[in-house]
């Protein structure tokens, strides 16, 4: 086997002290009440709190944190008055004042239009935009300590990413046009429904979407394997399809943001984190997956070298690279059919990527491109999906599909590329 720590296997006062600055990671965002929560969920792959510190398990990577409440709707018609500039009377003829549902930012309320459509209601905490803008002003604060657990990133480009990327998610007029941009995308689709935007009834603070009924996480959850299976590969589709054909990466890929509807169609929930990729910067990166798929070390070393990922080059090892990602990503380069637990998410995440793994002594000497920061997060979601509804599927062979341009290989894929080719001839 290949040295995985390029020489560092061997000291543990170095591991010692990449455990001590992870914590103090942790600890320093979870002293920004704004958005550390929010920071912390960009790096969780790290495991930024000491092991039983009573956090989530692993699978459920990009919860919401835990003690996460509703407000008294006194509060939410507030903020929704004077977004809108009207009362809650006139803008619907109906609200149900008890949330149903809670975003990272604020609450969802059920409600019915004066034109009698039915309709969810992401509404902002007061004071949450100011209480994120405020921490974020002080994000430079842990870039030192970011980089000295990785030096080798870039943490200046890396925090300005995570600034732009959270200043976005508090903006729900612009998740209202990303989202009407991959509803138009997906109008039609016959595995993937996204919910149409009230445009009318949405401010920067207050997002009204058509409302949703179907199967939510725990009901989906007790369906037969067919079923999750057939439900993990539309949801792995729709999120690395977007990725590999439209440069497009919708960062929140959680459980509780999919819905079966009574069609069998699959709703996907939460657009606030959406980032497009340039194409040659696309290109590279299905470069590197298609060399990990075929064993190519030197390949993957230079296509990560080309995309800026090793600084310098010649200071990284072909081999560990590739076993290193071959590792972290086994379940989307190795072909045959697995079917992915949360204790496989556990595994893989434990082995692949936080300061106890083999790995880490070398990977924190890689870069990390800030454009590509949602896209590793969206990675690791999708991953922690599939183990939620314990999904089982060729992962490989779908991915291989993009990467290598191979056939279709399942009924539902070949529905999904048909679906594609009419609509980009549109």
């Amino acid at each position: 086997m290949a040295e995985p720590l390029g020489g560092e296997a061997s000291d543990a006062r170095g591991a010692a002290r990449a455990v001590a600055l992870a914590g103090e990671l942790g600890a320093q965002l979870r002293r920004l009440k704004g958005a550390g929560p929010k920071i912390g969920q960009f790096l969780s792959m790290l495991e930024l709190d000491p092991p039983g510190a009573g956090e989530r398990s692993r699978a459920a990577l990009g919860a919401l944190p835990e003690g996460a409440r509703a407000v008294a709707f006194k509060d939410v018609r507030r903020v929704i008055e004077q977004d809108l500039d009207d009362r809650v009377g006139k803008l619907f003829d109906d609200v149900d004042e008890r949330p149903f549902a809670l975003s990272s930012l604020g609450q969802v309320h059920r409600a019915r239009t004066c034109d009698g459509d039915d309709v969810a209601v992401k509404v902002q905490h007061a004071g949450a935009a100011q209480a994120v803008e405020a921490d974020l002003r002080n994000l430079s604060l842990v870039g030192p300590i970011l980089k000295g657990l990785a030096p080798g990133v870039d943490a200046g480009a890396l925090l300005a990413e995570i600034r732009e990327r959270l200043s976005g998610e508090l903006d729900y007029e612009l998740e209202a046009q990303q989202q009407r941009r991959l509803e138009r995308w997906f109008r039609g689709h016959p595995h993937v429904r996204l919910a149409r935007v009230h445009t009318n009834l949405c401010g920067r603070r207050v997002l009204v979407t058509e409302y949703v009924d179907g199967l939510r996480t725990a009901e989906i959850m007790q369906l037969g394997e067919a079923e999750r299976d057939r439900i993990g590969e539309i949801a792995f589709r729709f999120f690395f399809g977007l990725v590999w054909r439209d440069g497009v990466v919708a960062g929140d890929p959680h459980a509780d943001n999919c819905i079966v509807c009574s069609d069998g169609r699959l709703c996907v929930l939460d657009f606030g984190l959406v980032r497009d990729l340039e194409a040659d910067y696309l290109r590279g990166e299905l470069d590197i997956l298609r060399a990990l798929v075929e064993r190519a070390a030197p390949r993957v070393h230079d296509g990560l070298s080309s995309l800026g990922y090793l600084r310098p080059p010649e200071a990284f090892d072909g081999a560990a690279l590739h076993e290193h990602l071959a590792t972290a990503g086994e379940w989307l380069h190795s072909a045959g059919v697995r079917r992915i637990d949360p204790e496989y998410v556990t595994r893989t995440l434990q082995l692949g990527y936080p300061v106890h793994s083999p790995y880490f002594p070398v990977m924190r000497r890689m870069n990390l491109p800030a454009p590509t920061l949602l896209l590793r997060r969206m990675e690791l979601q999708v991953l922690s999906l599939l183990g939620a509804f314990h999904a089982a599927a060729d992962w490989a062979a779908i991915a291989a599909e993009h990467h290598s341009g191979k056939p279709t290989s399942t009924e539902l894929g070949r529905d999904d590329h048909a679906f594609h080719e009419r609509r980009q001839r549109r």
